[in-house]
């Protein structure tokens, strides 16, 4: 029991001290007048303003988490599915990879008026640019999982008698999991800044149309309390993705602890 408490010590507390440190900043800098405060509200200016529209945020927040989720899961299929023919078939691969690496160049911001413009404000554009944003890093670390795999491995299954089908399930996915779950935790941020960014270029509803709102009003205390529930949002996603890699991987606990 002591030695978790210790872990879950040292594994909290630097952060911890890290936003305390910034906390005390933030406050130093509006209390001594070094910066306006229509620049940078003081803490207390932020909860007010959170206080104050809390059940508006809560509101464009789940329309907001609703065009990230299905984005995301569309994205993940999307991606995986791509890994899986690039994998299987090397001429789809030479044709896609190339394709797919000059998608990721062209900048989200010019995009998402296009998508605006040719899909309406509605949905669907924000879907289809977290689509966009998504199935990149999936796509990409699935197919070097899957490359990944020790030869030797699958030529000992194959030496008894499995096909495809199995050294699929039962060497590739296994190998190729830690790679999926590494490029979520990227992908899970990217698509709630693409969902808010998608909203704030274009939209009537979630929480970037609502920062394009309180912008255009001057009320900068409800943008930064608008920013502080997006990283939240951010940073609550990104643990649940630790949180499913650690229920699908057990075996990495049982690795770590022959390693200690």
């Amino acid at each position: 029991m002591k030695e978790k408490l210790r872990s879950i010590t040292s594994k909290a507390l630097p952060p911890f001290i890290a936003l305390a440190l910034v906390f005390i900043l933030w406050m130093y800098a509006c209390g001594s007048g070094s910066v306006p405060k229509f620049m940078l509200p003081s803490p207390r200016d932020v909860a007010q303003a959170f206080a104050e529209d809390w059940q508006l945020m809560l509101m464009h927040s789940r329309v907001t988490l609703t065009e990230t989720f299905i984005g995301l899961a569309l994205g993940i299929i999307i991606g995986f599915l791509s890994a899986v023919v690039m994998d299987r078939f090397r001429i789809v691969k030479k044709m896609l990879y190339p394709l797919i690496i000059i998608s990721q160049t062209i900048p989200t911001v010019a995009i998402a008026p296009l998508l605006v413009l040719w899909l309406g404000y509605q949905m669907l554009p924000k879907i289809v640019l977290i689509i966009l944003i998504v199935f990149f890093p999936i796509s990409i670390s699935l197919l070097e999982g899957f490359s990944s795999v020790d030869a030797d491995t699958v030529n000992l299954m194959r030496s008894m008698g499995a096909g495809r089908v199995q050294i699929f399930r039962y060497v590739k996915i296994p190998s190729a999991l830690g790679h999926f779950f590494s490029s979520l935790k990227i992908s899970v941020s990217y698509a709630v800044v693409g969902a808010v960014l998608s909203e704030w270029l274009g939209g009537t509803e979630g929480l970037g149309c609502y920062m394009t709102r309180v912008r255009k009003s001057f009320d900068y205390d409800k943008m930064f309390a608008v920013i502080i529930v997006i990283s939240v949002i951010s940073l609550l996603l990104i643990w649940l993705t630790g949180f499913l890699q650690k229920k699908c991987m057990p075996w990495e606990k049982i690795n770590k602890m022959r390693s200690t």
